[in-house]
């Protein structure tokens, strides 16, 4: 069977390889999955039943339910100061991964250079390779923070490109950028006409301070779409439900990709998701003062060990140096000592001789698991 030449371009996940190989064994701690270890909030998961048990089991509007999008209209000006219309400026996507797909391939044309923050979310650079867009990595430092800067933007040549993608909190360093770091940013994307895609999926998972959104910011607003969703904040992962929010043309043309691809999101994730924003904020700000303290305890096992790793300050995940090759360093981890970590590599070039280390599990398996890392760096 002939093979398209653009999905031979694109790698096979460097995740889902470190995986495949744990689910080999019946003993291994996995810190490799982004997915809290929570169950969903129980409001959340009552409405789902109870909208099965009414029989609301029909499509939805393309967008998704008027419902849920009033809510998150609500939910975003109240809570990021995102102010969007819900007839016109959101949509209801199957996740975030699928937004930013659609987004992609509405906005890229062949032969666009997409600039992207290096290391980040392993699905960005395929599907830009999958709009038949050129990926751009722009390298971000350590000692810098992993913050997305000007100056990383102009080394890496992104005054040509046509869109930038940035993911903060970070996915996989847990990098956050504040006003005044988004702000340079945002003023180099105006400069030189850069269209912005946010993937915000760990807003609310910020530990020092508020999210901020680069939209908020002056200018940005008609060139950006802001992406967030319900699997990190509310433990909705396996309902697959996100949304996009951007300008009235942008919307649009996500839209006219999704009612082919997917018609509209699930229905029964919609009623847990209208649930979950109308009531269920005490949920979201229990599991992040919980994941907080499992950030705080893994930093300083990491410190006690004597392996670098900057203060991650979003997102549940810490980016720790490794000697060596990190993949190697995964691999005799998970071979040694039954604990699945992700290569920094994975992630782009920047995250190389790094590991990706979630934080996601309860304090127990947590406590194991650094116990047995420990074992294995000593």
């Amino acid at each position: 069977m002939r093979i398209s030449e653009r999905i031979q371009r694109v790698p096979p996940s460097g995740i889902r390889k470190f995986f495949e190989l744990a689910e080999e064994r019946d003993d291994v701690i996995s810190l490799g999955v982004g997915e809290p270890d929570f169950s969903a909030p129980w409001a959340a998961r009552d409405a789902a039943i109870s909208s099965l048990e009414r029989g609301k089991t029909s499509y939805t509007a393309n967008r998704g339910m008027r419902a849920l999008r009033e809510e998150i209209a609500r939910h975003c000006k109240a809570r990021y100061d995102l102010d969007y219309s819900a007839d016109e400026e959101i949509i209801v996507t199957t996740g975030v991964s699928e937004g930013i797909d659609v987004a992609l391939r509405a906005l890229v044309n062949p032969g666009d250079r997409i600039a992207m923050v290096d290391p980040s979310y392993v699905s960005y650079r395929p599907g830009v390779l999958l709009a038949d867009g050129e990926p751009l990595p722009v390298r971000t430092r350590e000692e810098e923070e992993f913050r997305l800067t000007r100056e990383a933007l102009a080394r890496a040549g992104a005054s040509e490109a046509d869109l930038l993608i940035l993911c903060y909190p970070n996915n996989p360093t847990g990098a956050v950028m504040r006003e005044e770091d988004l702000e340079p940013v945002a003023e180099f994307c105006r400069e030189h006409d850069l269209q912005v895609l946010s993937d915000e999926i760990y807003a609310d998972l910020t530990y020092s301070g508020e999210h901020t959104s680069i939209a908020t910011l002056d200018g940005m607003c008609d060139r950006t779409i802001v992406f967030n969703g319900f699997s990190k904040a509310y433990a909705m992962t396996g309902l697959r439900l996100g949304y996009a929010l951007g300008p009235l043309e942008g919307i649009a043309a996500m839209n006219r990709i999704h009612q082919y691809s997917m018609l509209s999101a699930p229905t029964t994730a919609q009623h847990a998701a209208t649930e979950a924003l109308r009531s269920c904020e005490d949920d979201v700000e229990e599991m992040v003062g919980a994941f907080n303290r499992r950030r705080r305890f893994v930093l300083s096992r990491f410190e006690e060990m004597g392996l670098d790793c900057f203060e991650a300050k979003g997102a549940f995940y810490v980016f720790p140096e490794v000697p060596g090759d990190d993949e190697a360093f995964a691999e005799g981890l998970l071979e040694e000592q039954g604990v699945a970590v992700v290569p920094g590599s994975v992630f782009g070039e920047a995250g190389e001789g790094h590991l990706r280390v979630s934080y996601a599990s309860g304090l127990p398996r947590l406590k194991e698991a650094m116990n047995r890392i420990e074992a294995f760096v000593r």
